[in-house]
């Protein structure tokens, strides 16, 4: 319900903006993709100055998505390769878990403690 209702707050004054920035800005624009010939261009569109300008944030939204993804790889590569280790390991845990249900041990001894060393005290 707190979601519905900040996702409100945030998309409704957003909305408006929106609409106000596109009933400001349209006038037509000639959008040309001939640098060499302004006056008759191979290929030119007219466009309402607040379509070319959504068009253009949505087409970085985009590629910087997609850049940001490419720029990630690595680690998701890295934790699926660490999910991959826990998953064997978790299996090698459990097979000897039951090789020493088997053998009737109940638990392991445990690890012997290093021998003691005197520190020499150097002054």
């Amino acid at each position: 319900m707190i979601r519905k209702i900040a996702t409100a707050i945030i998309l409704v004054p957003l909305a408006t903006i929106l609409v106000a920035f596109a009933v400001a800005n349209r006038q037509t624009v000639v959008v040309s993709f001939d640098p060499f010939d302004s006056v008759n261009p191979a290929y030119a569109a007219p466009l309402p100055l607040f379509m070319l300008i959504f068009v253009l944030v949505i087409f970085g939204v985009i590629l910087g998505g997609a850049v940001a993804w490419f720029g990630q790889m690595r680690w998701r590569w890295a934790a699926r390769r660490a999910e991959n280790e826990n998953r064997e390991l978790r299996l090698e845990n459990d097979l000897l878990k039951r090789q020493i249900g088997n053998n009737g041990l109940t638990r392991l001894s445990p690890p012997l403690a290093p021998p003691t060393v005197p520190r020499s005290r150097v002054e």
